[in-house]
């Protein structure tokens, strides 16, 4: 197949996008398709007068991918080095040659890229594309509404509330809330803009930095537990794993520095705790209305309590993220990851 790898982006999750979008380039190159790499917000603007040639380029577009670096991107550097210098989200002939493509793997991680809204225009010019529907994407990514649909659908998750720029003077008692808390953007990735704060001043800090990436926040009350995550495939929950960081908590820093966090699959944890998770896993992606793959992710506290804190619905795909590490521990290589996903996708469009 004619396969379009689309990452990069301007997501705060650019690097980790790349790296997973140039992992499953490789892997699908080396399976016989032909896949190349497009960076969404970059495009190509050298691209060969017959588009068709880009899918067999000897390089497959694998020259824009870089190592993931322990510090965000330089979002402006990027923006500075488009060579059109457009407003326009989408780069030079992305769509075009998206449009040649059998599908799209979307490797994108946050921002557009996870929110629904490319996944939409993608529905609307007839351009194939792996990963949830934009509903369930929406959905998702909005940690908000997400923790409301979790409430009414039984799915367990920490109280707390999401905060409006306008309103961030309000006091911590007035939501309900005492400290610690965790103070998070409404709409981030990669434990960007996460805090764990303990004291006012540190509240108000966290408050001041995380509405520099967007104007809604979600505050929860802190809840000290190990930290799991469980993929999840056509609705049937992967095995569990644990992720344990040696330092603080699994923030960007931990999820992409080696050597950093330890990361144990399967879990070895009860297997009634684990099959919880798993349970918990394939209701929030129920109710979310998402469809082929995700990963949630998850704590587990001293009282036995289970809490669904996020549902990543483009989840990491380096060969040593979590999702392709639990799809290993069911006997599912990463190779067969990809295509899986792939096939999954596809049935949408065959139904």
């Amino acid at each position: 197949m004619k396969i379009v790898v689309l990452a990069g982006g301007l997501s705060t999750e650019r690097d980790v996008s790349l790296a997973s979008g140039a992992g499953i380039c490789k892997t699908l190159r080396e399976r016989g398709h032909d896949a190349f790499l497009l960076d969404v917000y970059l495009g190509f603007p050298q691209a060969p007068e017959n588009l068709e040639d880009v899918f067999s380029l000897p390089n497959a577009g694998l020259e824009i991918a870089e190592g993931i670096k322990t510090t965000e991107p330089d979002l402006v550097a990027v923006k500075a080095s488009r060579e059109d210098q457009s407003d326009c989200f989408v780069g030079p002939n992305v769509i075009d040659i998206c449009r040649l493509a059998d599908i799209v793997f979307m490797a994108l991680h946050g921002d557009v890229g996870e929110n629904g809204k490319l996944q939409a225009t993608f529905d609307i010019l007839g351009i194939r594309y792996t990963g949830p529907n934009y509903l369930g994407s929406a959905l998702a990514m909005d940690k908000g509404i997400a923790k409301q649909i979790f409430k009414t659908s039984g799915v367990p998750t920490p109280l707390g509330t999401a905060l409006k720029k306008e309103n961030k003077d309000v006091a911590l008692a007035d939501l309900g809330l005492k400290l610690p808390v965790v103070v998070k953007p409404c709409s981030g990735g990669s434990s960007i803009g996460v805090y764990i704060v303990n004291t006012e001043d540190e509240y108000r800090s966290a408050i001041e930095s995380s509405f520099c990436y967007e104007d809604e926040v979600v505050i929860e009350p802190y809840i000290k537990g190990r930290e799991f995550a469980c993929g999840i495939i056509d609705g049937k929950a992967l095995p569990v794993i644990e992720i344990i960081p040696k330092t603080g908590f699994f923030d960007y820093a931990n999820k992409y520095q080696a050597g950093a966090t330890e990361e144990i699959c399967p879990a070895q944890i009860p297997d009634e705790v684990a099959e919880r998770i798993q349970r918990a896993t394939e209701l929030a992606f129920k109710a979310l209305k998402l469809d082929v793959y995700s990963r949630a992710d998850f704590l587990w506290d001293a009282n036995d309590d289970i809490y669904c804190l996020e549902v990543n619905t483009l989840p990491g795909m380096t060969s040593a993220s979590l999702l392709p590490q639990e799809a290993a521990a069911a006997g599912i290589p990463y190779g067969e990851l990809c295509e899986l996903i792939i096939k999954k996708s596809l049935e949408r469009y065959n139904a």
